[in-house]
């Protein structure tokens, strides 16, 4: 049976992609956007909410969106998932907690490789340090990621931002490039380019020290912020590491927006029935069993463990 599932933003690149997963797996989307409830009217969020069984919030910036959609999810008594990709959007909604169970960067930045981490480390309970790195082909931001990578940026002051010793560290440091040998090939990547990653692995894992790794070519594309033609294909590479040993897991498959909106209804509908782990803010491999919602995903997204 189907569920009615408010989507804010829906008319968005991610947002579109998201209301279709949901019609095509027998759902309802209930699509709303700015035009009639602006993040900040309580009122109108609420009336938006009515009848929903859940929201999945896709509006960026997140910043500005996510905690007051997440105040509104727990007023409608609904559980809520968001797409953010921003670190600090993200670590606002895991301090902030909730009433109900609410999964914040619910897409290809954070969530899936926090699923891949959390499948990776399978029996062990602490690791010294995770490395995920990003294959991509190319990256043609949306308007809302160039939107709230700025954003982003403003609220850190222009500097970088990285996991050490179990904490957030802000650095005005040159990134290194190195040489990264993912499943199909090697590419030159970008070290230290952090996404969500370094706020949904550690939010549950104890790994001190998490690093993100960005090909080339899709830094090069976000900075020029190359206009949406053919979708990017992907290769995300994690390595979990600890005492002298490996673990490694790897995922592939095409377009970094299509893929969140699997990611973000799997998860909707785990949450509706009852698939989870916690009620109150969790990341992904937090809330889910990391395994078997890869398995799920599969064909869109082929995920191996690696020796």
């Amino acid at each position: 049976m189907g569920h009615k599932i408010a989507v804010y933003g829906a008319s968005g690149l991610t947002g579109t992609f998201v209301a279709a997963e949901l019609a095509k797996r027998g759902h309802t989307p209930l699509p709303f956007g700015r035009a009639q409830a602006t993040a900040n009217n309580p009122t109108a969020l609420d009336h938006a909410l009515t009848g929903a069984e859940a929201v999945i919030n896709t509006a960026g910036p997140f910043a500005i969106t996510a905690l007051p959609l997440l105040a509104a999810a727990e007023r409608a008594g609904i559980p809520y998932i968001d797409v953010a990709a921003e670190i600090e959007a993200n670590a606002d909604t895991f301090t902030r907690g909730a009433s109900i169970p609410a999964v914040p960067a619910m897409a290809f930045f954070g969530g899936l490789s926090d699923l891949l981490v959390t499948a990776a480390m399978a029996d062990w309970p602490t690791a010294n340090e995770a490395h995920i790195a990003y294959g991509l082909s190319g990256w043609q931001p949306s308007p809302g990621t160039l939107t709230a990578g700025q954003v982003s940026r403003d609220r850190r002051e222009g500097r970088r931002v990285r996991f050490r010793n179990g904490s957030l560290n802000y650095h005005n440091d040159t990134p290194p490039t190195l040489t990264w040998d993912f499943p199909t090939h090697t590419r030159e990547v970008i070290a230290d380019f952090s996404m969500a990653d370094i706020v949904t692995v550690p939010s549950h894992l104890q790994i001190p020290s998490v690093t993100n790794y960005m090909s080339r070519e899709a830094a090069d594309g976000l900075a020029a912020a190359a206009s949406r033609q053919e979708p990017e294909t992907f290769e995300i590479d994690v390595r979990v590491r600890r005492a002298g040993e490996e673990r490694r897991m790897t995922a592939s498959g095409k377009d970094i927006y299509a893929v969140s909106a699997p990611l973000a209804v799997e998860a909707a509908e785990r949450l509706l029935s009852g698939r989870f782990a916690t009620t109150g803010v969790a990341s992904a491999g937090a809330m889910f069993d990391a395994a078997d919602f890869l398995t799920a995903l599969a064909p869109v997204i082929q995920t191996k463990h690696c020796s």
